[in-house]
């Protein structure tokens, strides 16, 4: 049977902080088969995992580091010297394969090999129940489409790696290997089964557009013939201070930009991320011409109360025990939030009750609807619940 529980630590040698926080989240639990593990960008972080290994020896590691903080049942959890938290799940039937792989030449070609590996890992040549994916900022959806050419549509959440600045020195790892540049995945294969809700929880305005003009994959040129930045600042009277450069990515916390699915389902938000000269614009995430964009809303207080609001609509909606939840939030988010992040540690807390949480801060969010149409985005909340029948 399926068990989960949660540590953390605040300790400045990180080899003892990842063996206090691992220590914590073995405790009763026989049969630890993985953990997931998200750390400081302060620390070293070889130590941080050594420390965890030493306390789990045997289960397969894998996490990546977490802007700012995390938090667990304690609450929020950061400091000065560094943060380490750690969830570990326990069940005799169930088999995890655990990959970790640098990005090489083409991400597609990675990502086909790294599905593959982690099904080596796992004792099986069968597609996972599902999968969770942690990845480097800039290129998730093409790890996702090579991994996806192998196993098929199956149900999958994670987050991209995070630093404390969006300069660049996050990291992913797994029980050997630490990288900043690529991707690492957990395929699982048990009787118990996940439900995720990934949302952004904004509200749609009457700001929309084509986009008709896309460089790249992330560079979004024009909107309705217009450039992008000018089309944006018309939307909400802003002057072009305010989508010049960085200051765009600030501008549009509370008011990013979002493409719906094909059913209308799900809206994934795309976080703009820089105002070029040009009057383009850096987005977070993958875009196609002749396609719509519609500008979102929600308020800081919105941005609170949703990360608990979208908790208490996943538990209402699953039958069965939830053993365990894996709640990424996005880091943008989190910085739009400022100081009274710990309301949001709080009103966690209270719609899980006994239920064992963690939660890390990323620089990309990845989930799915109904249908099992993965998805990534920015700016969102994926969470997901373990469930054992």
């Amino acid at each position: 049977m399926l068990q989960a529980r949660v540590g953390q630590s605040t300790l400045a040698d990180a080899k003892v902080a990842g063996r206090e926080a691992a220590y914590m989240a073995s405790q009763g639990l026989n049969a630890i088969k993985m953990a997931f593990v998200y750390g400081s960008c302060d620390y070293k972080v070889e130590e941080m995992i050594a420390g965890v290994r030493e306390e789990l020896d045997g289960a397969a590691i894998l996490g990546n580091t977490s802007f700012t903080g995390v938090i667990t049942q304690d609450g929020y959890v950061t400091s000065a010297d560094g943060f380490v938290g750690v969830m570990a799940l326990s069940d005799e039937e169930m088999a995890v394969g655990v990959a970790a792989m640098e990005r090489g030449s083409d991400p597609y070609a990675t990502g086909k090999a790294i599905a593959t590996q982690a099904m080596k890992n796992a004792g099986k040549e069968s597609a996972p129940a599902f999968f969770y994916m942690a990845a480097s900022p800039g290129e998730e959806e093409f790890y996702l489409k090579g991994i996806s050419e192998v196993i098929g549509r199956v149900p999958f959440f994670g987050g991209s790696a995070a630093d404390n600045s969006i300069s660049g020195n996050w990291k992913l790892y797994d029980e050997t290997s630490v990288f900043a540049d690529g991707v690492i995945v957990a395929f699982f294969y048990t009787n118990a089964s996940v439900k995720n809700l990934f949302t952004g929880a904004y509200h749609e305005t009457e700001d929309f557009g084509v986009i008709t003009k896309v460089d790249g994959n992330r560079t979004l040129v024009e909107i309705d013939g217009i450039p992008a930045t000018e089309k944006y600042a018309q939307w909400r009277n802003l002057d072009k201070e305010a989508v010049s450069g960085g200051n765009l990515l600030v501008s549009t916390i509370t008011s990013p930009l979002g493409v719906k699915d094909r059913l209308g389902d799900l809206v994934a938000i795309r976080h703009p991320m820089n105002g070029n000269e040009d009057g383009s614009m850096a987005i977070g995430s993958n875009l196609a011409e002749k396609t719509c964009v519609i500008r979102m809303e929600a308020t800081v207080d919105e941005l609170i109360s949703s990360a608990s609001e979208t908790l208490k609509e996943l538990l209402g909606s699953i039958d069965g025990n939830v053993v365990a939840l894996h709640l990424v939030h996005c880091g943008g988010r989190r910085a739009g939030i400022g100081d009274r992040i710990g309301e949001v540690a709080d009103q966690i807390k209270e719609a899980a009750g006994e239920i064992p949480f963690l939660v890390e801060f990323t620089f990309g969010e990845y989930g799915y609807v109904s249908d099992n149409n993965n998805t990534c985005g920015g700016l969102m909340l994926s969470y997901t619940a373990f469930v054992q029948a």
